[in-house]
């Protein structure tokens, strides 16, 4: 009788342990059948495999981190154009509102002033985030885009004339340079030759620097700081990949956090 259904007969025994499994219980191996405790106790004894990024492989899994910041990006430009309630104002960055409410550096990144900006920034956003989400796992690339959400808010902080303090800035776009800085960066770590990639961002730099009214602070900060954050992850040493990682991320968000503090105490 089956040990995990005493009420069914098994003709079939596991090849590991030697107690009878019945159907239900039973899974294919190699040679025969284990059952499923066998099996569970194999899955905790094996290492998981992880990518050279030091990220647990989740072969199929969906890329839910890039689909959540879509979601929240989609979910306030709706309720700023048909839900009536003032985001923009209350959420957007600009140096000088950033000065009291320091937290829009990072609200301004999931805020949109059009239809067309939302949608070329979160096709952006897909086309790099599942690949950097599967490469690079899931916490480390939610570090990567919010730390350079921040770096393209500081770049903006530093670069923009004190003339041009009050004029605000959204978009996901100095993020998303980030991720493109990142994704540059992890394919030279894999010795991958995407020319595709590359293109996208020189095109994207070029248009930058020719379409008015688009912050090339802060495209440019978001750039810098996404390599910089893909940098460490990729050519870190495995034995530090995890407390390491966790090291110069803080010690980046505090030099940022320092350049911010510097930039208001100067004016």
């Amino acid at each position: 009788m089956c040990p995990r259904h005493p009420d069914r007969v098994s003709y079939v025994t596991c090849q590991r342990c030697g107690r009878p499994a019945c159907p239900e219980c039973q899974r294919p191996a190699s040679v025969g059948v284990h059952c499923v405790d066998c099996v569970r106790e194999a899955q905790r004894s094996t290492r998981p495999r992880v990518t050279v990024f030091g990220a647990k492989t989740r072969p199929g899994a969906r890329p839910v981190v890039t689909i959540t910041l879509i979601a929240l990006c989609v979910l306030m430009f709706a309720l700023e154009a048909f839900g009536g309630l003032p985001i923009y104002t209350t959420f957007a960055y600009s140096p000088a509102a950033g000065r009291v409410e320091p937290y829009r550096m990072l609200t301004a990144a999931f805020l949109h002033a059009g239809m067309l900006h939302l949608a070329m920034n979160m096709i952006a956003l897909w086309f790099t985030g599942p690949f950097l989400e599967q490469a690079l796992g899931r916490v480390r690339f939610v570090a990567l885009y919010l730390v350079s959400a921040f770096g393209a808010s500081v770049a903006v902080l530093w670069l923009t004339p004190l003339e041009e303090f009050t004029r605000g800035v959204v978009g996901a776009s100095g993020a998303v340079f980030g991720l493109f800085g990142a994704v540059a960066v992890v394919l030279a770590r894999l010795k991958m030759r995407n020319t595709q990639i590359f293109g996208v961002i020189g095109i994207n730099l070029v248009l930058t620097f020719v379409i008015p009214n688009i912050s090339w602070q802060g495209h440019l900060g978001g750039l810098v700081t996404g390599a910089l954050i893909a940098a460490v992850y990729a050519y870190l040493p495995k034995r530090a990949q995890t407390w390491g990682a966790v090291a110069a991320i803080g010690g980046l968000v505090a030099l940022l956090a320092l350049a911010t503090v510097t930039r208001y105490t100067l004016l």
